[in-house]
Protein backbone atom coordinates (compact mmCIF):
# COMPACT_ATOMS: atom_id res chain seq x y z
CA UNK A 1 0.00 0.00 0.00
CA UNK A 2 1.23 3.34 -0.82
CA UNK A 3 2.31 5.82 2.14
CA UNK A 4 0.41 9.10 0.22
CA UNK A 5 -1.54 8.94 -2.76
CA UNK A 6 -2.59 11.40 -4.77
CA UNK A 7 -5.89 10.92 -7.69
CA UNK A 8 -7.02 13.52 -9.58
CA UNK A 9 -5.63 16.40 -7.96
CA UNK A 10 -6.54 19.62 -9.46
CA UNK A 11 -5.86 23.64 -8.28
CA UNK A 12 -7.06 26.54 -10.16
CA UNK A 13 -5.99 30.32 -9.10
CA UNK A 14 -8.75 32.83 -11.31
CA UNK A 15 -7.82 31.59 -14.41
CA UNK A 16 -4.46 29.73 -13.85
CA UNK A 17 -4.87 26.48 -13.68
CA UNK A 18 -1.93 25.76 -11.26
CA UNK A 19 -2.20 21.84 -10.71
CA UNK A 20 -4.73 19.52 -13.50
CA UNK A 21 -5.80 15.83 -13.05
CA UNK A 22 -2.13 15.03 -10.89
CA UNK A 23 -1.97 11.70 -9.72
CA UNK A 24 0.95 11.21 -7.24
CA UNK A 25 2.22 7.89 -5.31
CA UNK A 26 4.95 7.58 -2.47
CA UNK A 27 5.87 4.02 -1.02
CA UNK A 28 7.26 3.76 2.41
CA UNK A 29 11.36 3.50 1.83
CA UNK A 30 11.03 5.43 -1.36
CA UNK A 31 12.91 8.82 -2.88
CA UNK A 32 10.15 10.06 -5.45
CA UNK A 33 12.01 13.46 -7.33
CA UNK A 34 9.43 15.96 -8.39
CA UNK A 35 10.77 17.87 -11.56
CA UNK A 36 9.42 20.89 -13.47
CA UNK A 37 10.17 24.33 -14.54
CA UNK A 38 9.16 27.22 -12.64
CA UNK A 39 5.32 27.45 -12.90
CA UNK A 40 4.97 24.37 -13.40
CA UNK A 41 3.06 23.18 -10.66
CA UNK A 42 5.81 22.04 -7.61
CA UNK A 43 4.43 24.17 -5.11
CA UNK A 44 0.87 23.87 -5.58
CA UNK A 45 1.41 20.28 -4.91
CA UNK A 46 3.55 20.68 -2.07
CA UNK A 47 0.96 22.96 -0.13
CA UNK A 48 -1.57 20.67 -0.97
CA UNK A 49 0.38 17.66 0.34
CA UNK A 50 1.11 20.39 3.59
CA UNK A 51 -2.68 21.31 3.99
CA UNK A 52 -1.57 24.67 3.39
CA UNK A 53 -4.23 24.95 0.54
CA UNK A 54 -7.58 23.50 0.02
CA UNK A 55 -7.57 21.32 -3.33
CA UNK A 56 -10.46 22.24 -5.86
CA UNK A 57 -10.76 18.37 -7.00
CA UNK A 58 -9.22 14.70 -6.05
CA UNK A 59 -8.39 12.62 -3.31
CA UNK A 60 -5.82 12.47 -0.89
CA UNK A 61 -4.65 9.27 1.11
CA UNK A 62 -2.33 8.49 3.94
CA UNK A 63 -1.85 4.87 4.56
CA UNK A 64 -5.19 4.12 2.57
CA UNK A 65 -6.93 6.94 5.01
CA UNK A 66 -8.72 9.78 3.24
CA UNK A 67 -7.86 13.16 4.56
CA UNK A 68 -10.37 14.82 3.10
CA UNK A 69 -8.88 18.53 3.47
CA UNK A 70 -6.44 18.71 5.86
CA UNK A 71 -5.56 22.08 7.57
CA UNK A 72 -1.23 22.00 8.11
CA UNK A 73 -1.85 21.22 11.66
CA UNK A 74 -3.64 17.85 10.52
CA UNK A 75 -1.36 17.19 7.50
CA UNK A 76 1.69 17.17 10.58
CA UNK A 77 -0.32 14.68 12.19
CA UNK A 78 -0.83 12.85 9.77
CA UNK A 79 3.01 12.50 9.87
CA UNK A 80 3.64 14.55 6.74
CA UNK A 81 6.73 16.94 7.15
CA UNK A 82 8.21 19.78 4.93
CA UNK A 83 11.08 21.61 4.15
CA UNK A 84 10.23 24.80 2.25
CA UNK A 85 12.70 26.69 0.10
CA UNK A 86 11.64 29.93 1.87
CA UNK A 87 13.12 28.67 5.29
CA UNK A 88 10.35 28.86 8.06
CA UNK A 89 12.73 29.42 11.28
CA UNK A 90 12.27 32.30 13.78
CA UNK A 91 15.19 33.94 13.44
CA UNK A 92 15.38 35.14 17.33
CA UNK A 93 14.80 32.15 19.07
CA UNK A 94 17.52 30.26 19.81
CA UNK A 95 17.88 27.01 17.61
CA UNK A 96 16.92 24.55 20.28
CA UNK A 97 13.61 26.38 20.72
CA UNK A 98 12.98 26.63 16.79
CA UNK A 99 13.75 22.99 17.12
CA UNK A 100 11.25 21.99 19.47
CA UNK A 101 8.51 24.55 19.24
CA UNK A 102 5.13 23.40 19.87
CA UNK A 103 6.73 20.50 21.73
CA UNK A 104 8.86 22.32 24.90
CA UNK A 105 9.78 19.76 28.05
CA UNK A 106 8.28 21.28 30.86
CA UNK A 107 7.21 20.61 33.83
CA UNK A 108 4.94 22.52 36.29
CA UNK A 109 5.00 25.19 33.28
CA UNK A 110 8.76 25.58 33.28
CA UNK A 111 11.24 24.35 30.58
CA UNK A 112 13.17 21.35 31.31
CA UNK A 113 16.39 23.18 29.99
CA UNK A 114 18.92 20.20 30.43
CA UNK A 115 16.20 18.53 28.19
CA UNK A 116 15.78 20.53 25.80
CA UNK A 117 19.36 20.77 24.81
CA UNK A 118 19.98 16.97 24.96
CA UNK A 119 17.26 16.84 22.60
CA UNK A 120 18.42 19.19 20.56
CA UNK A 121 21.86 18.41 20.37
CA UNK A 122 20.67 14.40 19.49
CA UNK A 123 18.96 16.11 16.30
CA UNK A 124 21.98 18.49 15.20
CA UNK A 125 24.17 15.47 15.31
CA UNK A 126 21.81 13.44 12.80
CA UNK A 127 21.93 16.49 10.35
CA UNK A 128 26.04 16.43 10.77
CA UNK A 129 25.96 19.66 12.63
CA UNK A 130 26.76 17.84 16.24
CA UNK A 131 29.10 20.88 16.95
CA UNK A 132 26.75 24.04 16.78
CA UNK A 133 25.36 25.33 20.15
CA UNK A 134 21.69 25.28 20.62
CA UNK A 135 21.70 28.12 22.41
CA UNK A 136 22.86 30.37 19.20
CA UNK A 137 20.55 32.66 17.93
CA UNK A 138 19.28 31.60 14.36
CA UNK A 139 19.80 34.96 12.98
CA UNK A 140 23.76 34.30 13.47
CA UNK A 141 23.84 30.99 11.34
CA UNK A 142 24.83 31.25 7.56
CA UNK A 143 21.94 29.93 5.22
CA UNK A 144 23.44 26.74 4.61
CA UNK A 145 23.57 26.01 8.57
CA UNK A 146 19.72 27.45 8.57
CA UNK A 147 18.59 24.77 5.86
CA UNK A 148 19.67 21.77 7.90
CA UNK A 149 18.62 23.07 10.77
CA UNK A 150 15.27 22.95 9.29
CA UNK A 151 16.24 19.61 8.53
CA UNK A 152 16.76 18.89 11.74
CA UNK A 153 13.49 20.97 12.78
CA UNK A 154 11.46 18.18 10.85
CA UNK A 155 13.31 15.38 11.91
CA UNK A 156 11.79 16.65 15.43
CA UNK A 157 8.08 15.90 14.16
CA UNK A 158 8.97 12.05 13.55
CA UNK A 159 7.05 12.77 10.06
CA UNK A 160 6.57 9.25 8.23
CA UNK A 161 6.94 11.57 4.81
CA UNK A 162 9.38 14.31 4.44
CA UNK A 163 9.01 16.88 1.70
CA UNK A 164 12.57 18.50 0.38
CA UNK A 165 12.15 21.51 -1.74
CA UNK A 166 15.45 22.93 -3.18
CA UNK A 167 17.30 21.50 0.15
CA UNK A 168 20.48 22.22 -1.65
CA UNK A 169 20.31 25.69 -3.23
CA UNK A 170 22.42 27.30 -0.19
CA UNK A 171 24.52 23.86 0.79
CA UNK A 172 28.16 23.33 -0.75
CA UNK A 173 29.14 20.62 -2.04
CA UNK A 174 30.41 19.03 0.93
CA UNK A 175 27.13 20.05 3.09
CA UNK A 176 25.04 18.53 -0.27
CA UNK A 177 26.56 15.40 0.11
CA UNK A 178 25.82 15.10 3.78
CA UNK A 179 22.63 15.94 3.13
CA UNK A 180 21.68 13.30 0.57
CA UNK A 181 23.60 10.83 2.65
CA UNK A 182 20.98 12.40 4.72
CA UNK A 183 17.87 11.18 2.52
CA UNK A 184 19.04 7.93 2.38
CA UNK A 185 19.55 6.75 5.77
CA UNK A 186 16.07 8.19 5.89
CA UNK A 187 15.09 6.28 3.13
CA UNK A 188 16.47 3.17 4.36
CA UNK A 189 14.40 3.48 7.71
CA UNK A 190 11.45 3.47 5.70
CA UNK A 191 10.66 7.18 5.77
CA UNK A 192 8.85 8.14 2.50
CA UNK A 193 10.83 11.14 1.01
CA UNK A 194 9.20 13.82 -2.04
CA UNK A 195 12.30 15.23 -3.14
CA UNK A 196 12.46 18.51 -5.67
CA UNK A 197 14.94 20.15 -6.92
CA UNK A 198 16.66 21.94 -10.09
CA UNK A 199 20.12 19.93 -9.74
CA UNK A 200 19.24 17.32 -12.00
CA UNK A 201 22.58 15.05 -10.88
CA UNK A 202 20.88 15.16 -7.47
CA UNK A 203 17.93 13.42 -9.05
CA UNK A 204 20.04 10.58 -10.53
CA UNK A 205 21.94 10.45 -7.72
CA UNK A 206 19.02 9.28 -4.93
CA UNK A 207 15.73 9.46 -6.93
CA UNK A 208 14.20 6.19 -7.21
CA UNK A 209 10.89 7.34 -9.21
CA UNK A 210 9.88 10.93 -11.08
CA UNK A 211 7.04 12.61 -11.49
CA UNK A 212 7.15 15.26 -13.97
CA UNK A 213 5.28 18.26 -14.32
CA UNK A 214 4.46 20.59 -17.37
CA UNK A 215 1.96 23.48 -17.02
CA UNK A 216 0.20 22.05 -13.60
CA UNK A 217 -0.22 18.49 -15.44
CA UNK A 218 2.21 15.01 -15.27
CA UNK A 219 4.26 14.98 -18.34
CA UNK A 220 6.06 11.87 -17.47
CA UNK A 221 6.32 9.59 -14.68
CA UNK A 222 8.72 6.43 -14.32
CA UNK A 223 11.82 5.22 -12.27
CA UNK A 224 15.09 7.05 -12.22
CA UNK A 225 16.44 4.45 -14.10
CA UNK A 226 14.68 4.70 -17.57
CA UNK A 227 15.53 8.94 -17.93
CA UNK A 228 18.84 9.98 -18.97
CA UNK A 229 19.87 13.44 -18.44
CA UNK A 230 18.33 15.08 -21.85
CA UNK A 231 15.49 13.22 -21.63
CA UNK A 232 14.46 14.51 -18.43
CA UNK A 233 14.86 18.28 -19.60
CA UNK A 234 13.10 17.46 -22.53
CA UNK A 235 9.85 16.09 -20.72
CA UNK A 236 10.50 19.18 -18.37
CA UNK A 237 10.82 21.72 -21.13
CA UNK A 238 8.76 20.20 -23.63
CA UNK A 239 11.60 20.49 -26.25
CA UNK A 240 16.05 20.34 -26.20
CA UNK A 241 17.90 22.28 -25.17
CA UNK A 242 21.32 22.09 -26.99
CA UNK A 243 23.78 23.28 -24.40
CA UNK A 244 23.17 24.49 -20.76
CA UNK A 245 26.10 26.45 -21.14
CA UNK A 246 27.10 29.12 -23.72
CA UNK A 247 30.03 28.71 -26.18
CA UNK A 248 33.01 30.18 -24.86
CA UNK A 249 35.01 32.35 -27.54
CA UNK A 250 38.46 32.31 -26.59
CA UNK A 251 39.14 36.09 -26.68
CA UNK A 252 42.49 37.94 -25.29
CA UNK A 253 40.58 39.68 -22.00
CA UNK A 254 40.85 43.66 -22.36
CA UNK A 255 41.98 45.95 -19.73
CA UNK A 256 41.88 45.25 -15.82
CA UNK A 257 38.27 46.89 -14.86
CA UNK A 258 38.36 45.33 -10.94
CA UNK A 259 41.67 44.83 -9.09
CA UNK A 260 42.11 44.44 -5.44
CA UNK A 261 45.39 44.34 -3.91
CA UNK A 262 45.95 43.34 -0.12
CA UNK A 263 42.14 43.00 0.80
CA UNK A 264 41.83 42.30 4.51
CA UNK A 265 37.99 41.12 4.60
CA UNK A 266 37.36 42.13 8.51
CA UNK A 267 37.25 38.70 10.81
CA UNK A 268 38.95 37.11 7.77
CA UNK A 269 42.59 35.04 6.85
CA UNK A 270 45.40 36.30 4.63
CA UNK A 271 45.46 39.40 2.15
CA UNK A 272 43.23 38.73 -0.86
CA UNK A 273 44.77 39.92 -4.55
CA UNK A 274 42.26 39.67 -7.58
CA UNK A 275 42.20 40.82 -10.62
CA UNK A 276 39.18 40.27 -13.39
CA UNK A 277 39.48 41.78 -17.03
CA UNK A 278 36.98 43.03 -18.97
CA UNK A 279 35.40 40.69 -20.99
CA UNK A 280 36.45 37.94 -18.28
CA UNK A 281 34.24 35.45 -15.97
CA UNK A 282 35.77 34.54 -13.28
CA UNK A 283 34.34 32.63 -10.51
CA UNK A 284 34.78 32.16 -6.62
CA UNK A 285 34.57 28.57 -5.16
CA UNK A 286 35.11 26.89 -1.87
CA UNK A 287 33.10 25.44 1.11
CA UNK A 288 30.67 26.52 3.36
CA UNK A 289 32.11 29.37 5.17
CA UNK A 290 35.25 29.69 3.22
CA UNK A 291 34.54 33.68 3.04
CA UNK A 292 33.41 33.46 -0.66
CA UNK A 293 30.27 35.58 -0.12
CA UNK A 294 32.05 38.00 2.05
CA UNK A 295 34.42 38.91 -0.57
CA UNK A 296 32.07 39.71 -3.20
CA UNK A 297 29.91 41.76 -0.36
CA UNK A 298 34.16 43.08 -0.11
CA UNK A 299 34.33 44.06 -3.65
CA UNK A 300 30.98 46.19 -3.55
CA UNK A 301 31.55 48.13 -0.38
CA UNK A 302 28.38 46.06 2.06
CA UNK A 303 30.93 44.29 4.05
CA UNK A 304 34.12 46.46 6.22
CA UNK A 305 37.80 45.24 5.42
CA UNK A 306 40.98 45.95 7.88
CA UNK A 307 42.70 47.03 4.62
CA UNK A 308 43.79 46.78 1.25
CA UNK A 309 42.72 48.94 -1.88
CA UNK A 310 39.94 48.05 -4.57
CA UNK A 311 40.36 49.97 -7.85
CA UNK A 312 37.73 49.59 -10.76
CA UNK A 313 38.55 50.96 -13.99
CA UNK A 314 41.70 51.70 -13.16
CA UNK A 315 40.49 54.17 -10.38
CA UNK A 316 40.82 53.47 -6.62
CA UNK A 317 37.15 53.13 -4.46
CA UNK A 318 37.45 53.77 -0.97
CA UNK A 319 36.15 50.48 0.65
CA UNK A 320 32.96 50.21 2.86
CA UNK A 321 30.90 52.23 0.69
CA UNK A 322 28.66 50.77 -1.58
CA UNK A 323 26.95 54.14 -3.15
CA UNK A 324 30.73 54.68 -4.41
CA UNK A 325 30.85 51.62 -5.96
CA UNK A 326 27.79 52.26 -7.84
CA UNK A 327 29.08 55.02 -8.64
CA UNK A 328 31.87 53.78 -10.36
CA UNK A 329 30.52 51.33 -12.28
CA UNK A 330 30.04 47.69 -10.31
CA UNK A 331 26.66 45.97 -9.74
CA UNK A 332 25.54 43.59 -7.13
CA UNK A 333 23.28 40.35 -7.31
CA UNK A 334 22.93 38.57 -4.23
CA UNK A 335 22.60 34.95 -3.08
CA UNK A 336 19.17 36.17 -1.02
CA UNK A 337 17.57 38.24 -3.78
CA UNK A 338 13.96 38.49 -2.10
CA UNK A 339 15.23 39.50 1.13
CA UNK A 340 18.91 41.73 -0.31
CA UNK A 341 18.20 42.66 -3.79
CA UNK A 342 14.17 42.81 -4.70
CA UNK A 343 10.87 45.22 -3.42
CA UNK A 344 9.10 42.47 -3.66
CA UNK A 345 5.65 44.83 -3.71
CA UNK A 346 7.10 47.40 -5.89
CA UNK A 347 6.48 47.01 -9.55
CA UNK A 348 8.75 45.07 -11.74
CA UNK A 349 9.64 48.69 -13.54
CA UNK A 350 10.31 50.25 -10.03
CA UNK A 351 12.41 47.55 -8.76
CA UNK A 352 14.35 48.24 -12.64
CA UNK A 353 14.89 51.88 -11.98
CA UNK A 354 15.72 52.15 -7.97
CA UNK A 355 19.28 52.12 -8.46
CA UNK A 356 18.64 55.07 -11.25
CA UNK A 357 16.72 57.64 -9.10
CA UNK A 358 18.72 60.38 -9.91
CA UNK A 359 18.45 60.16 -13.96
CA UNK A 360 14.15 59.56 -13.71
CA UNK A 361 13.58 62.19 -10.42
CA UNK A 362 13.36 65.78 -10.48
CA UNK A 363 12.39 67.64 -7.57
CA UNK A 364 12.46 64.22 -5.61
CA UNK A 365 9.51 63.57 -8.07
CA UNK A 366 9.64 60.57 -10.15
CA UNK A 367 9.15 60.55 -13.99
CA UNK A 368 6.76 57.28 -14.83
CA UNK A 369 7.69 57.93 -18.25
CA UNK A 370 11.71 58.86 -18.14
CA UNK A 371 11.50 55.46 -15.67
CA UNK A 372 10.17 53.80 -18.51
CA UNK A 373 12.09 54.66 -21.21
CA UNK A 374 15.82 53.90 -19.11
CA UNK A 375 14.60 50.46 -18.10
CA UNK A 376 11.87 49.22 -20.68
CA UNK A 377 14.66 48.78 -23.36
CA UNK A 378 16.86 46.53 -20.98
CA UNK A 379 13.50 44.37 -19.83
CA UNK A 380 12.61 43.83 -23.21
CA UNK A 381 15.80 42.97 -23.82
CA UNK A 382 16.57 40.62 -21.33
CA UNK A 383 12.67 38.97 -22.66
CA UNK A 384 11.09 39.10 -19.01
CA UNK A 385 8.10 37.08 -19.01
CA UNK A 386 5.83 39.28 -17.54
CA UNK A 387 2.24 40.45 -18.20
CA UNK A 388 3.05 44.10 -17.34
CA UNK A 389 6.39 45.76 -15.98
CA UNK A 390 3.34 47.59 -13.69
CA UNK A 391 3.01 44.14 -12.04
CA UNK A 392 4.37 42.93 -8.55
CA UNK A 393 8.07 41.90 -8.97
CA UNK A 394 6.88 39.25 -6.54
CA UNK A 395 4.26 37.66 -9.03
CA UNK A 396 7.59 36.20 -11.18
CA UNK A 397 9.40 33.06 -10.91
CA UNK A 398 12.96 33.11 -9.73
CA UNK A 399 14.67 33.58 -13.37
CA UNK A 400 12.77 36.36 -14.39
CA UNK A 401 13.60 37.82 -11.04
CA UNK A 402 16.67 37.61 -11.27
CA UNK A 403 16.42 39.31 -15.02
CA UNK A 404 14.90 42.02 -12.83
CA UNK A 405 17.97 42.47 -10.97
CA UNK A 406 19.91 42.63 -14.10
CA UNK A 407 18.22 45.07 -15.75
CA UNK A 408 18.44 47.66 -13.06
CA UNK A 409 22.66 47.07 -13.19
CA UNK A 410 22.66 47.42 -16.95
CA UNK A 411 20.35 50.63 -16.96
CA UNK A 412 23.11 51.81 -14.56
CA UNK A 413 25.34 51.57 -17.39
CA UNK A 414 28.04 49.71 -14.78
CA UNK A 415 31.28 47.72 -15.94
CA UNK A 416 31.79 44.90 -13.53
CA UNK A 417 28.94 42.54 -12.17
CA UNK A 418 28.62 40.42 -8.90
CA UNK A 419 26.88 37.43 -8.86
CA UNK A 420 26.43 35.53 -5.84
CA UNK A 421 24.55 32.31 -6.67
CA UNK A 422 22.92 33.67 -9.40
CA UNK A 423 20.92 30.50 -10.10
CA UNK A 424 19.77 29.66 -6.80
CA UNK A 425 16.18 28.30 -6.98
CA UNK A 426 16.13 28.22 -10.98
CA UNK A 427 15.20 25.52 -13.27
CA UNK A 428 17.05 24.36 -15.93
CA UNK A 429 15.24 25.96 -18.49
CA UNK A 430 15.81 29.59 -16.91
CA UNK A 431 19.13 29.06 -16.03
CA UNK A 432 20.03 28.17 -19.57
CA UNK A 433 19.12 31.89 -20.51
CA UNK A 434 20.92 33.37 -17.34
CA UNK A 435 24.20 30.84 -18.43
CA UNK A 436 23.35 32.78 -21.59
CA UNK A 437 23.31 36.53 -20.32
CA UNK A 438 26.31 36.07 -18.13
CA UNK A 439 28.43 34.92 -21.33
CA UNK A 440 26.91 37.94 -23.28
CA UNK A 441 27.51 40.27 -20.76
CA UNK A 442 30.95 39.01 -20.95
CA UNK A 443 31.34 39.32 -25.06
CA UNK A 444 29.96 42.88 -24.70
CA UNK A 445 33.18 43.75 -22.42
CA UNK A 446 31.93 43.60 -18.82
CA UNK A 447 33.93 41.85 -16.42
CA UNK A 448 32.08 39.03 -14.39
CA UNK A 449 32.29 38.00 -10.89
CA UNK A 450 30.23 34.27 -10.00
CA UNK A 451 30.20 33.00 -6.49
CA UNK A 452 28.83 29.63 -6.80
CA UNK A 453 28.51 26.45 -4.33
CA UNK A 454 27.03 24.37 -7.62
CA UNK A 455 31.09 23.17 -8.86
CA UNK A 456 29.57 22.68 -12.91
CA UNK A 457 27.83 25.83 -12.91
CA UNK A 458 31.86 27.79 -12.16
CA UNK A 459 33.30 24.84 -14.25
CA UNK A 460 30.93 25.42 -17.57
CA UNK A 461 30.70 29.45 -17.31
CA UNK A 462 33.80 30.55 -15.88
CA UNK A 463 37.35 31.38 -17.48
CA UNK A 464 39.07 30.81 -14.22
CA UNK A 465 37.76 30.24 -11.16
CA UNK A 466 39.60 31.59 -7.91
CA UNK A 467 39.26 28.89 -4.60
CA UNK A 468 39.02 30.06 -1.29
CA UNK A 469 39.63 28.50 1.63
CA UNK A 470 39.00 29.49 5.50
CA UNK A 471 38.75 33.08 4.31
CA UNK A 472 41.99 33.33 2.37
CA UNK A 473 42.46 32.88 -1.41
CA UNK A 474 43.96 29.02 -1.89
CA UNK A 475 44.80 29.23 -5.48
CA UNK A 476 43.68 29.67 -9.10
CA UNK A 477 42.71 27.08 -11.59
CA UNK A 478 41.20 27.08 -15.54
CA UNK A 479 38.00 26.20 -15.96
CA UNK A 480 38.96 24.37 -19.07
CA UNK A 481 40.51 20.68 -18.24
CA UNK A 482 39.32 21.19 -14.25
CA UNK A 483 37.43 18.57 -12.73
CA UNK A 484 35.07 19.32 -9.79
CA UNK A 485 37.74 16.89 -7.47
CA UNK A 486 40.38 19.87 -8.35
CA UNK A 487 38.55 22.17 -6.91
CA UNK A 488 37.42 20.79 -3.56
CA UNK A 489 41.00 19.34 -3.04
CA UNK A 490 42.33 22.86 -3.37
CA UNK A 491 39.19 24.16 -1.21
CA UNK A 492 39.82 21.32 1.58
CA UNK A 493 40.95 22.65 4.86
CA UNK A 494 43.49 19.25 5.12
CA UNK A 495 44.71 19.84 1.73
CA UNK A 496 45.95 23.11 3.42
CA UNK A 497 47.40 21.60 6.15
CA UNK A 498 49.19 19.09 3.92
CA UNK A 499 50.65 22.54 2.48
CA UNK A 500 51.56 24.09 5.77
CA UNK A 501 53.34 20.73 7.43
CA UNK A 502 55.12 19.51 3.76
Amino acid sequence: MALVELRGVSKRYGAVQALEDVDLDLDPGQVRCVAGENGAGKSTLIKVLTGAIMRDSGTYTVDGDDLGDPGPVAARRAGIGVVYQELSLLPELTVADNLMMGRLPSRHGLVRQGALMGTARELLGRVGLGDLDPRTRVAQLAPATRQLVEVAKVLAGEARVIILDEPTTALSGDEAARLLALVRELRDAGVGILYVTHRLEEMFEIGDRVTILRDGKVSDEGPMSSFDHDGLITAMVGRKIEALYPERVHREPGEPLLRASGLRVRGRGDPVELEVRAGEIVGIGGLLGSGRTELLRALFGADPVDGGTIEVAGKRVPPGDPRRFVQAGVGLLTEDRKELGLLLELSIRMNASIADMDEISQFQLVSRKREASIVDRFLDRLRLRAGSYSQPVSSLSGGNQQKVLLARWLAKNVKVLLFDEPTKGIDVGAKTEIYQLIGDLAADGHAVVVVSSYLPELLGLCDRILVMREGSMAGTLPAKGTSEEDVLRLASPEEGARHVNA
